[in-house]
């Protein structure tokens, strides 16, 4: 008998595995935190004899280095993947043994396409496929992105990726369980997967990779192919290297005063408190992200690489979580943190800045009582000296419309492009607030007057707001 065990990993969109039987057990694809599957390991009460890695990942630091490190376990990397570390490496129909007495074996499947050396891990129970471990290959109604690797590359490698899913598919039973490493909202999907769990029964009956011709599926994946965070260009070489052990112990104590010269040096202070908090009271200059969000996807692709960052945070609690989700994209030490609420982090003498929410219907009232006065630009309809700002990615402004008169600058190139953003009072959206939140902090740090949208874009054309479905 086996067990199978997910670790997920939400801030990053992306899951890693734990499976076994009654003495070892096998990790896959672990995150850079690997006590977290020593942890899961010691609540089964087996030992991690091997570490697999399905490629060498493109969006998140891993731990299977360390984590073979710390155990003894085998550590197996496909054999393509240029590493500059010991591993086994793994070639397609290597067969490796995870225990003994419950009969479970891994049988390596080469699945190029996410990257040309990608490597697929089927777990087999008395020589009967029970589940796939697909990382980037085959997800849940769709495939792993193949243009992470080299531009040159895309074409083929999108080929191969529907020649990978074809193979699984082919090869392994209808009822063989599929457990992908990316598609949970991690930018190295190329769609977002639909539902929690799946089969390649029915990945059979609705994945594109699947139920259409070759042709017709590269050219529609290579159409849909949006922005990748900045900070992944530094992960594949990071994860070639080998990456560093984990430090967690917590930074060094942050005054008043350092927050306010490390403000003055050009380094960035983060508050990780919500967005709600945030408007109403932080240290000017500072930005926010909040920890509930997708923190370590988006300061790690707006801060420029390898700047110092100090952390504000409401707790102990929420400040070692932040640290835990930032090493797994790189960001392994912060400058400085400090706990406590505004009041504790401005200098004697200084207040707190702040700046307005709102909802697309505040926008569509402030609109309205312009047009009565005679205030309003006939071009957009907004309030002269008003602007609004969508930041969200291109591909979504063009699937579900935009705000006429609104302007676009996608929030990954806000930093650079603030100068870009028109004179006047900043209505700043989204599809949801929080990267709203995001912007309107940048916005404020720069002396901006900026308001922050909180609110669905669904509600922008319910407010009365004009939404043009091309951009």
């Amino acid at each position: 008998m086996f067990f199978l065990d997910t670790i997920e990993v939400p801030g990053l969109g992306n899951r890693s595995y734990l499976a076994g039987g009654e003495h070892t057990a096998v990790a896959v694809d672990p995150p850079r935190d690997a006590d977290r599957m020593i942890a899961a390991a010691a609540r089964r009460g087996v030992r991690i004899s091997h570490v697999v890695e399905t490629h060498v990942h493109n969006d998140y630091v891993t731990g299977g280095l360390e984590l073979a490190r710390m155990t003894g376990a085998a550590y197996l990397v496909p054999a393509g993947a240029r590493v500059a570390f010991s591993r086994v490496p793994v070639r397609d129909g290597d067969r490796t043994e995870v225990d003994a007495a419950s009969r479970l074996v891994l049988r390596a499947l080469a699945t190029p396409g996410h990257t040309p050396h990608h490597t697929s891990y089927v777990l087999e129970e008395d020589g009967v496929a029970v589940a796939v471990f697909t990382g980037g290959s085959l997800l849940i109604g769709t495939v792993g992105r193949p243009d992470l690797v080299e531009p040159r590359l895309t074409e083929s490698l999108a080929r191969a990726q529907h020649a990978s899913a074809r193979r699984l598919a082919d090869e392994l039973p209808e009822e063989t369980a599929v457990l992908p490493t990316h598609g949970f909202g991690s930018f190295c999907s190329s769609g977002q997967a639909t539902g929690g769990d799946t089969t390649i029964g029915r990945e059979k009956a609705v994945n594109d990779a699947l139920v259409r011709d070759v042709d017709a599926f590269v050219a529609d994946l290579l159409a849909g192919l949006d922005d990748t965070p900045a900070y992944y260009v530094h992960m594949g070489p990071v994860n070639a290297a080998g990456p560093a052990p984990v430090d967690l112990t917590p930074a060094a104590p942050a005054t008043a005063a350092e927050i306010a010269e490390r403000l003055a040096a050009g380094e960035w202070v983060v508050d990780l408190r919500n967005r709600v908090a945030f408007a109403e009271g932080h240290v000017a200059g500072s930005v926010n992200f909040e920890a509930a969000g997708q923190l370590a996807t988006y300061l790690a692709w707006l801060i420029p690489w390898g700047k110092p960052v100090t952390l504000l945070a409401e707790s102990a609690e929420q400040l070692a979580d932040a640290q835990r989700e930032l090493v797994r994209v790189g960001i392994d030490r912060p400058a400085a943190a400090a706990t406590g609420t505004p009041a504790d982090w401005v200098r004697d003498g200084d207040t707190p800045d702040s700046f307005p929410r709102g909802t697309f219907a505040d926008l569509a009232g402030r609109a309205g009582q312009a047009a009565k006065a005679g205030q309003a630009d006939e071009a957009s309809a907004t309030p002269a000296g008003t602007v609004v700002l969508d930041v969200r990615r291109d591909a979504e402004r063009r699937a579900a419309g935009y705000v006429e008169g609104s302007v676009h600058i996608p929030i990954h190139t806000l930093p650079q492009r603030l100068a870009d953003v028109p004179a006047g009072e900043v209505w700043v959206h989204c599809a949801g607030g929080m990267r709203a939140a995001i912007a309107a902090s940048l916005l404020d740090a720069a002396g901006r007057d900026v308001v922050a949208v909180d609110d669905s874009f669904d509600s922008a054309a319910q407010a009365g707001l004009t939404v043009r479905t091309t951009a």
